[in-house]
């Protein structure tokens, strides 16, 4: 199976876990995703001081600057695969 078929279906299995994650792999899930599907982050941070959510998501994205998109792809596969343990 090719990597983006792998990551694929590791997207539709973190939907189907038998135990919601913990907040911090949630975030780890998000930020993988989006450098594996988008790349490295280009928006501007969060103005909004207060939407500690969005800066969250926005600084744990920004942390893997740099990383291929496949590698991220892999290590939202090998992440999601430890979770369904």
């Amino acid at each position: 199976m090719e990597l983006k078929e792998q990551f694929e279906a590791a997207v539709a299995n973190s939907k189907n876990l038998a135990q919601k994650p913990a907040n911090d792999v949630l975030l780890k899930l998000y930020s993988l995703y989006k450098q594996g599907t988008e790349g490295d982050v280009s928006a501007e941070a969060p103005s909004n001081p207060f939407d500690f959510v969005a800066r969250a998501k926005y600084a744990a994205w920004e942390e893997l600057k740099g990383v291929t998109r496949e590698d991220a792809m892999q290590q939202y596969i090998d992440l999601v695969t430890s979770l369904k343990g």
